[in-house]
C-alpha cells in the first residue's frame, strides 16, 4: 500500500464524517486533494498545473516521495505541461517541508468534530465556477453549513469597503434584500462593512448566503463576526479551501477574493476607496469575464473613488439597485431531465411570472432541484434547509404549476410547457 494510501486508512473515521454518503470521489482522492491543499498556498499555479496533467493521487505521491525534479518534469511534459523544471523544483521545495502527517491528521479531526465538510471536484456540490480558475483553482474546498448552496441557483457577490459609509451600508442592504426577493444567492467573504451588511440583509430577507473566508473555517474570522458567521452557516454555507487551524494572512485574503469572484454569476461592488481589496475580486471577475458592476457615489466621497474607477478603467456597469444589479446575472443553458438543452431563463420562470409567484419555501425547494439528476426528499431537505413536511408540500406546488416532475429516483426540475 503506498504511503498516501495508509494515510486515508488513519484517517477513515474522518473522512466519512467529513464527506456525504452521496459523494463518489475515491477515498484516495479525497486525501489526495486536501493533502495539496494542505502543503500549498491557496492559488499556486505550479500545484495546479501539475493536478491538471498528472491527476492529485500522482502529485501527492510525487510529493510524498524522493522523486526527482527531472523525473517529475519529464512525466509532466510527456502529459502536455508546459511548466519548466525549475518551477516544479521551487514548488517541491516549498511543499515538501510542509508535509505533516500529525497536523494533517488534526484538521481533519477538527472538521469532524465542528460538522464542517470536504468538497473536492467531482462532486455533485462543487461550484461550476471554480472551472474557470483553471490552474489557480482550489483543489478542495471545507464547508460548514448548507453544502448545497454552494452549487445552487444564481448568485451575485456584493463586495466593499470595511470601512463603510452610511451611504454604502444603505445601499448594500436594500440591494441585498432586493436581490434575495429575486431568488439570488449573496456571496461575500464575511468581512466588516460592507460584506457583513450584505450576509444580514440577505439572513433577514429569509434569503442564501455564502461567505469565503481566508482561514479556517474552525475559527470564524474576524472575531467581531463569530455570531453573524455562525447564523450564515445555519441557513446557507461558509467556506475556505484552507484546512481547519489556518489562520487569515494578508496573501491569503487577497486570494480568498478569487474564489468570491468564481463562485458568483456576476459581481458588484458597492462602495470601495482607491485602494479597497474589493478592487482585488474585481479584478478576479473581470479576469474570469464575469459581469462586473459598481455603484457610484458622490465624486466628493474616497470611499467611492474605487468604484469610480472601476466605472471608468474597468468598463463595469453602473448599477443602483437590485433590479439592475439582477441584470448582470446572465441567461445559461443548462441540461433538462430528457437531456436536451433548455433556456435556464425558461426554467427559472424568469419572463413567465412563476418564479415571482413562488413562496419563500418553494422558491427555496425549487433551487434545490437539478435539472438532470434527480433529488430524493431527504436531499432536497438538505439542499434547501428546509423539512420534509416543508419539502413535500412545496414539490406538490411546485408539480402542479409544471416546475418539477417525480421520477422513480426523485425529483427534477422541468421546464414549465
Amino acid at each position: 500500500m503506498s504511503a498516501l494510501g495508509r494515510l486515508a486508512v488513519g484517517l477513515a473515521s474522518e473522512i466519512v464524517a467529513v464527506r456525504k454518503a452521496s459523494d463518489d470521489v475515491s477515498t484516495t482522492d479525497v486525501v489526495a486533494a486536501a493533502m495539496l491543499g494542505f502543503v500549498s498556498e491557496p492559488g499556486d499555479g505550479v500545484m495546479g498545473g501539475l493536478v491538471s496533467v498528472l491527476g492529485v493521487g500522482r502529485v501527492a505521491d510525487a510529493v510524498r516521495s524522493d522523486v526527482t525534479v527531472g523525473d517529475l518534469h519529464a512525466e509532466a511534459t510527456e502529459a502536455g505541461s508546459t511548466l519548466e523544471a525549475r518551477e516544479i523544483d521551487a514548488g517541491l521545495g516549498r511543499w515538501r517541508p510542509r508535509l505533516d502527517d500529525a497536523a494533517f491528521g488534526r484538521a481533519f479531526a477538527q472538521a469532524a468534530r465542528i460538522g464542517a465538510r470536504l468538497v473536492v471536484p467531482g462532486d455533485d456540490d462543487w461550484p461550476d465556477g471554480m472551472r474557470g480558475l483553471d490552474a489557480h483553482a482550489p483543489l478542495a474546498l471545507w464547508v460548514r453549513g448548507r453544502v448545497g448552496a454552494l452549487a445552487q441557483g444564481r448568485s451575485i457577490a456584493l463586495v466593499g469597503a470595511r470601512a463603510a459609509t452610511n451611504y454604502g451600508v444603505h445601499v448594500t442592504a436594500e440591494s441585498a434584500a432586493g436581490l434575495v426577493d429575486r431568488g439570488i444567492t449573496i456571496v461575500s467573504g464575511g468581512a466588516y462593512g460592507i460584506d457583513g451588511t450584505a450576509h444580514r440583509a440577505a439572513l433577514a430577507s429569509g434569503g442564501d448566503t455564502i461567505a469565503f473566508l481566508a482561514g479556517g473555517v474552525d475559527r470564524f474570522y474576524p472575531a467581531g463576526h463569530e455570531s453573524l458567521l455562525t447564523r450564515v452557516a445555519e441557513t446557507g454555507a461558509v467556506a475556505s479551501e484552507l484546512a481547519c487551524g489556518a489562520a487569515p494572512t494578508r496573501w491569503r485574503f487577497l486570494q480568498r477574493n478569487r474564489l468570491i469572484a468564481a463562485a458568483s454569476d456576476a459581481t458588484v461592488v458597492l462602495e470601495a476607496g482607491m485602494r479597497s481589496g474589493s478592487l482585488n475580486t474585481a479584478g478576479h471577475a473581470s479576469a474570469l469575464g464575469r459581469p462586473l458592476g459598481a455603484v457610484p457615489g458622490p465624486v466628493t466621497s474616497p470611499a467611492s473613488a474605487g468604484c469610480h474607477r472601476l466605472l471608468r478603467e474597468y468598463d463595469a456597469v453602473c448599477v443602483t439597485d437590485a433590479a439592475q444589479m439582477a441584470e448582470l446575472v446572465p441567461e445559461r443553458t443548462v441540461a433538462n431531465a430528457g437531456g436536451g438543452l433548455v433556456d435556464d431563463g425558461a426554467v427559472l420562470g424568469r419572463g413567465s411570472g412563476l418564479l415571482d409567484a413562488l413562496s419563500g419555501d418553494e422558491g427555496r425547494v425549487f433551487d434545490a432541484l437539478g435539472p438532470q439528476r434527480a433529488r430524493t426528499v431527504g436531499e432536497l431537505v438538505e439542499r434547501s434547509g428546509t423539512t420534509v413536511p416543508v419539502v413535500l408540500g412545496a414539490l406538490g406546488a411546485l408539480e402542479a404549476v409544471g416546475l418539477a416532475a417525480a421520477r422513480a429516483d426523485g425529483w427534477v426540475r422541468r421546464r414549465p410547457s
